[in-house]
């Protein structure tokens, strides 16, 4: 009788905890077993129609997660880490959050976004960290390229990632390199008869119209975020809209030898007053990129991100959100951006100073906002053509990956009125 007793007064203190509880905590902290799944475990519940917490700057930009059903098991099945807060934690920590001495606030994240990566189908010669993290973390995603965007399809999505693209229409400045390589030649060809299937006289029109798109998409309201090569070129692309910095081997024709005095740096998003490079056989498009001039050892590659008012500023430090405030740099064919072309008005988020690079950078553009990243893959220091892609298995606590997928967790919040 006696032993009954005591399991019905278990069995009810378990049951008077578990109605007691309503938050599950995803403490993004040192003691997250999964930082990069962690992201998938609040799409997953916005997703479910579930509206969370984002607690920036709250034990490094914890997830408050109403208890839905199946969060949980979630949790367990995909090996993050979580806490299950009664009403009165939960409480205590949001109370704490608000004191005004302390920099830390709460974004509510509302609706997943619809997320699209302008990627070509084969993603010939590289992989790609932001689909590696993407399906990792189990966000979903649609692939789109040139037709899409020409199509007009843009406006369904919140989010576009752009791979490592070359909008001039110089495919990468391969050519010196791999002008024999099959899937070079694969590259030039698909696209010269997608160009001309499309009616553009060349690729490098092509590119200048998606491009336009894509400006028109980040004006429209979208979010667009861009890593290594992608970034300048789109750049590149559109101070060069009147000119033609195309040679020969690129489409056909010769470059214009006024095309440095003709570039219209108005119309850049991140970059002004920066120089071409016309030789066709020279890897860099300009010297935006610091890849080729940088004297950084690799054991003291390293960026830090800056700080930001969490009550002040959510922007900036959403998208600032790690575990540590350093993080290891890595390169690609665009390493890193030279501060000396950064335009005023575009927000270094992370840089490393000592080399006067900017890494991580910022900007609103009509009613929209972008991202720019620069490096290849976070875990991989110099990923080179066909290597194979990184495990993220055994990078599970990347804080360069957290920095993506700050971004692509970030629409969620965007219909929320940011404090000025």
């Amino acid at each position: 009788m006696m032993m009954k007793k005591t399991i019905t007064v278990l069995l009810f203190a378990v049951l008077t905890l578990t109605a007691m509880a309503s938050e599950i905590l995803i403490p993004m902290d040192l003691t997250q077993s999964n930082h990069l799944k962690a992201y998938g475990i609040a799409f997953y519940a916005l997703k479910g129609g579930l509206k969370i917490d984002w607690l920036l700057n709250y034990r490094g930009g914890s997830f408050g997660i109403p208890m839905g059903s199946g969060m949980e098991t979630e949790c367990k099945l995909r090996g993050v880490s979580y806490e299950v807060l009664a009403d009165g934690q939960y409480t205590a920590i949001l109370s704490d959050i608000a004191d005004p001495e302390k920099n830390m606030d709460v974004m509510k994240l509302e609706k997943a976004p619809k997320v699209a990566v302008y990627s070509p189908k084969t993603k010939k010669p590289w992989d790609d960290a932001v689909t590696l993290v993407l399906s990792y973390a189990e966000i979903p995603y649609d692939l789109i390229y040139d037709d899409e965007v020409l199509d007009g399809k843009l406006i369904q999505y919140d989010w576009l990632h752009l791979h490592h693209e070359d909008f001039t229409g110089q495919y990468g400045k391969f050519y010196g390199a791999y002008a024999n390589a099959a899937w070079y030649q694969e590259d030039v060809a698909d696209q010269e008869a997608r160009a001309h299937r499309r009616g553009f006289a060349k690729v490098s029109k092509m590119k200048l119209d998606v491009a336009h798109r894509i400006r028109d998409f980040v004006f429209g309201g979208g979010f667009m975020f861009a890593m290594c090569s992608a970034a300048d070129s789109y750049d590149i692309a559109l101070a060069a809209e009147n000119t033609d910095i195309c040679d020969v081997m690129y489409d056909h024709d010769a470059e214009d030898p006024q095309a440095q005095q003709k570039l219209d740096f108005t119309q850049c998003f991140a970059f002004e007053n920066f120089h071409i490079r016309t030789n066709p056989l020279d890897y860099a498009k300009s010297d935006i990129d610091v890849s080729q001039t940088r004297q950084v050892p690799k054991d003291l590659d390293y960026f830090t991100l800056f700080d930001f008012s969490a009550k002040w500023d959510p922007v900036p430090t959403m998208l600032c959100q790690d575990h540590t405030k350093t993080v290891k740099g890595f390169m690609g064919q665009t390493t890193a951006f030279n501060k000396k072309y950064v335009k005023t008005s575009t927000l270094i988020m992370g840089e490393n100073k000592s080399a006067n690079e900017a890494r991580y950078i910022h900007g609103e553009f009509g009613k929209g906002l972008w991202t720019w990243y620069g490096g290849h893959d976070p875990e991989d220091y110099q990923h080179l053509v066909g290597d194979p892609p990184t495990n993220l298995d055994l990078h599970p606590n990347s804080p360069g990956y957290r920095l993506i997928l700050n971004n692509v967790l970030f629409p969620a919040a965007r219909k929320k009125k940011h404090k000025t």
